[in-house]
């Protein structure tokens, strides 16, 4: 039991970034939101502030499936190391 709630708890990094980019997009376009009891009135900075979070919410989500977390941990392991091989080249350069 506690195993198939730890699965539907586990929510993805991406999964979260395309739900809100849709929620943020939605209020963009829709403004005036009225939900039962919940209102939504964001006025004209709200809905630009909304359209600005909901692009870039989807915009992270679609990098973070173009390129998964592997392929960045090997591309942040080769630069340390290059890093790490020539220090005494930049430090040389710095002064």
């Amino acid at each position: 039991m506690t195993d198939n709630f730890n699965k539907m708890t586990n929510l993805p990094l991406t999964n979260s970034l395309l739900i809100a980019g849709i929620v943020f997009l939605s209020i963009a376009v829709l403004g005036q939101i009225k939900l039962g009891f919940a209102e939504i009135n964001p006025g004209c900075f709200g809905r630009v502030l909304a359209l600005f979070l909901g692009i870039l919410s989807l915009g992270f989500a679609a990098l973070l499936v173009s390129f998964p977390v592997e392929t960045l941990d090997l591309i942040k392991t080769y630069l340390a190391k290059l890093i790490q091989q020539n220090i005494s080249w930049v430090n040389f350069n710095l002064n």
